[in-house]
């Protein structure tokens, strides 16, 4: 494999290095508070770097966000056939990586819709859903397939976001590996009685 001249080496890492430190800003600031002079400072680039490689703020905001649901992905395989250990799963690599949830919360709040026009966000989520429809076809004693599996994959995200959320200034805490522990648990529990078919009778 040839080895690539200095100068491919150099524009090869200026968009990894404007990515990370748009991320740190976006999840501080959010769209409106994020200034790409600081960003642009914070990937020892130019600002003109900047626009040549994403276009503008938005879009920017937009590859951040979608290079942090690719590492999701990849770390946490979804696993429709486990969906509590799916789900602890999630809980743990959201509380490693806060600055994912603040993301996704700044996405959001301002630019509604956007996240779910983002191209590997709609694969994802469409895989997902799936998964869901067939492990509900194959085990309907496990699984309730009475919910449509679209909202069935809303209810558990929206439990493990929503506990990391509730929970957060708790995990930060000297004590915070047992409650990670503890709450990682309750999700688990959570999820199971969630997909759970109802008691019939």
């Amino acid at each position: 494999m040839p080895i690539p001249a200095a100068a491919d080496v150099g524009r090869a890492s200026t968009p990894e290095r404007i990515l990370e430190a748009a991320a740190e800003e976006f999840a501080r600031y959010g769209l409106a508070g994020a200034r790409v002079d600081r960003i642009a400072e914070g990937a020892s680039a130019n600002k003109q770097r900047i626009y040549a490689y994403f276009g503008g703020k938005e879009a920017l905001f937009d590859q951040v966000v979608s290079a942090r649901i690719l590492d999701l992905l990849d770390a946490v395989p979804f696993t429709a056939d486990d969906l509590p250990g799916y789900a602890g799963r999630l809980f743990d690599f959201t509380v490693g990586h806060p600055e994912l949830v603040r993301l996704l919360l700044w996405h959001t709040l301002e630019r509604p819709g956007a996240l779910g026009a983002l191209e590997r966000s709609v694969t994802s989520s469409a895989a997902k859903v799936e998964a869901l429809r067939d492990v509900q076809a194959r085990h309907p004693e496990r699984i309730d397939a009475t919910v449509p599996a679209d909202r069935l994959l809303g209810q558990i995200l929206a439990t493990v976001h929503g506990s990391v959320l509730t929970v957060g200034g708790i995990l930060a805490a000297p004590e915070g590996t047992e409650a990670a522990d503890d709450v990682r648990a309750d999700v688990r529990r959570a999820v199971t009685r969630i997909v759970a078919p109802a008691a019939s009778g």
